[in-house]
């Protein structure tokens, strides 16, 4: 079956933990169906994966990783002009570069004199482009004076000269905005056409079932105070809950993001699998340890656009990972009822899924369970074959 949309759905169970805070410091939230659930954002999952270490990191595949920051002209190109032109120089390349990528308000000084950052978007820029950057602006730190140097810099990003970041580097390949930029996407205002779609569609996950939280009061014992009260009082939200993960992948966009590599993309999509179902949020590691693996990860590969399973958990379900896979379960026969079957499916599972007869299943809608390498690695082969 052709490899148009790969779907992956897994069930993530937490107890005690605080993945995803809000701006108040308590657990984001949504409203779905008549409850309330407990949710980590997209940005929190994909942040994670991104920065994931171990055999299944995404810097193990090959290409170059990329960097997202406000301060990168300064913390990057800056370090890379050293020893050529005067200071002064230096800071006319680093402050035009920092106009060009960030905009007018770039350089704008806060009261104590330093600049405000606050005004720049958080740019992800890829290693090769970083490089790049840092080879222009030493030609342009060579320039006799301040002005000639930040005037070269104003040339290289002028649009009318085709000579600006993005179409320059498109010359230079398909990767150069790094690995991340070639699966999420990235957006750069000062400069439109080195946006990238994003290939991997990531919802944010929700808990199947209504939230279930409690504030969790706690003190601090002063060790040179001891029998003489708190050294201090404080408290925090805790959570739990058996979360809904959803992930699209957009396979020929993910091959053209890729330089038309197909084998590239497969080995990408293999190493996401293992991340969706491996990797953790990671808020107050130090006192929660929110460390789990997925009970169940589904995998769809085919030609059809894909759609969400969340349907059936607007009804919320108890937090049994066996009565959700049973509910989505449902879900699925209840979709190829009436727009039939057109995608194949393989299921990792800790626990056999009950059909509704009881008994474990074992063919459609649900296949029977394999181990998870199994199931990316042949999600992978689609991936790669679909070329």
């Amino acid at each position: 079956m052709t490899a148009r949309f790969v779907q992956i759905h897994a069930f993530l169970s937490y107890s005690a933990a605080l993945l995803n805070r809000d701006d108040s410091g308590l657990a984001k939230r949504m409203p779905y169906g008549p409850a309330i659930r407990t949710r980590v954002s997209s940005q929190c999952l994909k942040r994670h994966w991104r920065m994931a270490e171990g055999p299944w990191a995404l810097s193990s595949i090959g290409p170059e990783m990329a960097v997202r920051s406000r301060k990168l002209p300064e913390g990057r190109i800056l370090p890379g002009l050293a020893g050529i032109g005067t200071e002064a120089i230096r800071e006319a390349v680093t402050d035009a570069l920092a106009i060009q990528l960030y905009g007018k308000n770039a350089n704008k000084k806060n009261a104590q004199g330093e600049k405000d950052l606050g005004s720049r978007q958080a740019l992800l820029i890829g290693e090769p482009e970083i490089a790049y950057l840092i080879e222009k602006a030493r030609l342009a730190a060579g320039e006799p004076d301040e002005k000639a140097a930040a005037a070269a810099i104003e040339k290289l990003f002028k649009k009318d000269e085709k000579a600006n970041l993005s179409e320059m580097l498109k010359a230079k390949g398909a990767l150069n905005a790094g690995l991340e930029a070639a699966l999420f996407g990235r957006m750069v205002t000062s400069d439109p056409d080195a946006n990238t779609d994003a290939p991997v569609h990531v919802a944010h996950a929700f808990t199947v079932h209504g939230e279930q939280s409690e504030i969790d009061y706690f003190t601090v014992v002063d060790d040179l105070e001891a029998g003489k009260g708190a050294g201090g009082i404080f408290d925090t939200e805790l959570t739990a809950g058996l979360f809904y993960v959803y992930v699209v992948i957009d396979v020929p966009l993910l091959i053209e993001n890729l330089g038309g590599d197909a084998a590239l993309a497969g080995k990408v999509t293999e190493h996401l699998i293992h991340l969706i179902a491996t990797t953790s949020p990671g808020a107050k590691k130090g006192s929660t340890a929110p460390h789990a693996y997925a009970d169940f990860v589904l995998a769809e590969t085919g030609s059809r656009p894909p759609r969400s399973l969340s349907g059936a958990f607007r009804d919320p379900v108890r937090p049994s990972v066996g009565e959700a896979a049973k509910v989505l379960r449902r879900q699925l026969t209840k979709l190829d009822a009436m727009y039939g079957e057109g995608e194949t499916r393989r299921l990792a599972a800790l626990d056999p899924i009950e059909a509704e007869n009881g008994g474990p299943v074992g063919d459609k809608p649900v296949p029977a369970p394999v181990p998870l390498a199994a199931l990316a690695a042949a999600v992978a082969a689609d991936v790669a074959a679909a070329a």
